[in-house]
């Protein structure tokens, strides 16, 4: 576990592929701008949002932001919606979000075709192509540390859907790339309509990993946003 500097706490969670240590480029500036930041390694074992309290529990965390990107974005909307009054705020990056409504789930299909779209090789399925053209070494440095333990898969203890996510009230920030092919714009603005208190940001020449290929673009939204709640 990393708990690092002083004052409003923010815990990070980290996507599905990958671990605590993605946040590299996240955590000495917020840890800078005056926030005590806290970021873990979650298991495959029971509810992941219940390991969230149990960390906030045990580091006796008052109320605290939320930062997650991709699965870990998913896992702190679940958490939102059972423990809401644990949080000053919510941010969800680059995320499918979780919801299981029917239309949203068929268009997901013809986003991202499966079984094939799994099989791609994570840097092409997480990290924008501006990004792997443009930066070999950052692509090379994910790819160390994406590898560096298993891929963690999770589960909800809520049904996320429309109608639930209508029914967090906590002030939510929504970011995506423009190149991200989980949650491209259209699909961001669609999901901002349904929190009742939402901001979105779409960070440019950007795919599936905000945190990682737009890092100050990415720390400077979610930095504005937090100053607010």
């Amino acid at each position: 576990m990393i708990d690092t500097g002083a004052g409003t706490p923010v815990v990070f969670l980290h996507a599905a592929t990958g671990h605590s240590a993605m946040w590299e480029h996240q955590l000495p500036a917020f840890t800078a701008a005056g926030y005590r930041c806290v970021a873990f390694d979650r298991s495959a074992e029971g509810f992941a949002s219940d390991q969230v309290e149990e960390v906030a529990t045990k580091l006796k965390l008052d109320r605290f932001h939320l930062v997650g990107t991709a699965a870990g974005a998913i896992i702190a909307i679940d958490y939102a919606l059972s423990h809401a009054a644990r949080l000053r705020g919510l941010v969800a990056a680059n995320t499918i979000v979780g919801a299981q409504d029917a239309d949203y789930l068929e268009m997901s299909q013809r986003l991202r075709p499966s079984p094939q779209f799994e099989k791609m090789p994570a840097d092409f399925r997480e990290l924008g192509p501006s990004y792997r053209a443009a930066n070999a070494a950052g692509t090379k440095r994910w790819n160390e540390l994406a590898q560096a333990k298993p891929r963690v898969s999770y589960t909800v203890k809520n049904r996320i859907d429309y109608a639930a996510l209508g029914t967090i009230k906590v002030p939510t920030l929504l970011l995506t790339g423009d190149g991200d092919v989980y949650m491209p714009p259209p699909v961001l603005r669609m999901f901002a309509k349904r929190f009742p208190r939402c901001e979105s940001a779409v960070l440019p020449e950007c795919g599936h990993s905000g945190y990682w290929e737009q890092p100050e673009a990415f720390n400077r939204a979610v930095l504005a946003f937090l100053a607010k709640n």
